[in-house]
């Protein structure tokens, strides 16, 4: 009986170590892995069905770290963050394939933190100063989001962003990011059509003001203009 324990004992070590072993090789194998999302995928109906969730995250951001991880096994890039391999790429044709899945999975990344079931109202007093200073008011911000994601053209990003003391609207087109201008994002819509088709087919406005008037996550917002959240994503 002591015997059969001791091995059982030894197997259980050895399983373990070869367990560890296991996620050692596939951690060096994949350094990147989908994050998982931040709320339940029924968490935004009626403006973003589970269905629409599902498919976004769990196809097209996984399609973009999949690819990341492809991308940069064997390379220096594989120790480097996403945001560190956006920045180092970026205007690089050698690397465009690179830039654009490391770009895209940190920028999905940032769009799900930028959104928190029963959210919307209004920012906190410091982050509402802000608005207030630059827009004139958080509702002039809505109206100035709404605008930049009706008027850009195919597929890409509308941001809130921190230049210096001043917050703008930005819009990029396809993975850009406006970490390469050395803007600091606040949060982000994506106006990318696999956001929203399935929902509201092409009324992109509908879809991007039921997000302002009630999933906008300002306390995220509010986390990265003090400089707290956007690098823990990746």
């Amino acid at each position: 009986m002591i015997a059969a324990v001791n091995d059982a004992a030894a197997m259980t070590g050895t399983g373990d170590r070869m367990n560890a072993q296991a996620q050692q090789i596939a951690s060096a194998m994949h350094p990147f892995a989908l994050p998982p999302l931040p709320y339940p995928d029924n968490s935004l109906e009626p403006v973003i069905s589970a269905r629409t969730l599902k498919l976004h995250h769990g196809v097209h951001h996984q399609g973009y770290v999949d690819k990341v991880n492809e991308l940069v096994a064997g390379t220096s890039f594989a120790q480097q963050s996403l945001r560190q391999i956006l920045l180092a790429t970026a205007a690089q044709p050698e690397h465009t394939a690179l830039f654009e899945n490391a770009a895209q999975a940190w920028n999905h990344a940032f769009y799900w933190h930028s959104l928190r079931p029963r959210g919307g109202g209004l920012p906190a007093p410091a982050l509402e100063a802000q608005i207030a200073a630059s827009f004139g008011g958080v509702g002039a911000l809505k109206e100035a989001l709404a605008g930049a994601a009706k008027s850009l053209f195919g597929s890409g990003w509308v941001w809130l962003v921190s230049d210096g003391a001043r917050l703008r609207v930005v819009s990029t087109h396809n993975a850009d990011n406006p970490l390469v201008d050395q803007y600091t994002p606040l949060l982000v819509i994506d106006v990318w059509e696999h956001a929203y088709y399935l929902d509201v087919q092409n009324r992109r406005p509908e879809y991007v003001q039921g997000i302002l008037e009630n999933f906008i996550n300002w306390e995220f917002a509010a986390a990265n203009a003090r400089g707290v959240h956007a690098d823990e994503l990746a």
